[in-house]
């Protein structure tokens, strides 16, 4: 905050970039987004244990604190915030205030992992206090995750202007993600089956397929290549089911592989054709 502060005494713009580390670059491009808005640029590192339900992987997440610092240095982060769990949450996590928002929270993600947005909008509220950023960066391809800090952030009027990263991806289309290298050398390349699906629901959609009938389907073809399906559906950009009318839509799946669960999404629109 003293630092943050005394680059606000210069009339500088602070952009924040937070983090749960086992950075990639996905992570070191949102640094670089909100360098474009902004003159300095702090990021976070807190593995956030609110957010990972009872048989999740919060012990196993991987921590690689030195190789972090090191390639948020070289993306352009001026200052590093890696606070312990008794910082972050001083009464512990079971005595701490708990924030929670209400709707876009209950589907899909919220209905696989009960309480996992809560401990998502518990930490960054928390984090937006400490950092006091002007502008903060999120990516595009946590859709639901992004979607509650905006709701969170209009809601409590935080004075931060909300930047959306796109999805970066392998050569073969699998979204960088930390989770990815839990997949086995076999698992892998199948795991690009996640993309192509999203693709495929993409050209049903806009070829004038019913929903039903685009995400029966995604489902058979994710599970025929081996996956677990929690979902693969195509909705409006606040998570509502659409209507027939056309507009935008984002198709979302969230699938396991093996002991690997990877989310993905696609944003597209459908136009007008009378």
């Amino acid at each position: 905050r003293a630092r943050v502060a005394a680059w606000k005494r210069e009339g500088l713009r602070v952009g924040f970039v937070p983090t749960m580390g086992n950075l990639h670059a996905g992570h070191h491009s949102l640094v670089k987004l909100a360098r474009e808005h902004a003159d300095k640029v702090v990021a976070s590192v807190f593995v956030n244990p609110t957010q990972f339900g009872p048989n999740e992987d919060f012990a196993r997440y991987p921590r690689t604190p030195e190789a972090d610092a090191a390639g948020l240095a070289d993306a352009g982060c001026e200052l590093l915030w890696m606070p312990t769990v008794d910082a972050m949450y001083p009464y512990g996590a079971n005595g701490a205030v708990h924030m929670r928002v209400p709707g876009v929270t209950e589907v899909l993600e919220g209905a696989h992992r009960p309480g996992h947005f809560d401990g998502v909008a518990t930490v960054v509220a928390r984090l937006f206090h400490q950092v006091q950023p002007d502008v903060a960066a999120f990516g595009r391809k946590d859709y639901q995750q992004l979607a509650v800090i905006r709701y969170m952030v209009r809601d409590l009027a935080f004075p931060i202007e909300l930047l959306a990263g796109e999805t970066l991806r392998e050569p073969d289309g699998l979204a960088m993600s930390s989770r990815n290298q839990y997949l086995s050398a076999e698992e892998r390349p199948r795991a690009t089956l996640i993309h192509r699906t999203l693709l495929a629901m993409r050209e049903g959609v806009a070829t004038g397929r019913p929903r039903a009938e685009v995400e029966a389907q995604a489902g058979a073809d994710l599970a025929a290549g081996g996956f677990e399906v929690d979902y693969a559906v195509v909705r409006a950009p606040d998570l509502s089911e659409p209507g027939d009318a056309p507009g935008p839509r984002v198709a979302l799946i969230a699938a396991r592989l093996g002991r690997t669960r990877l989310i993905d999404n696609l944003e597209f629109d459908v136009p007008f054709t009378g």
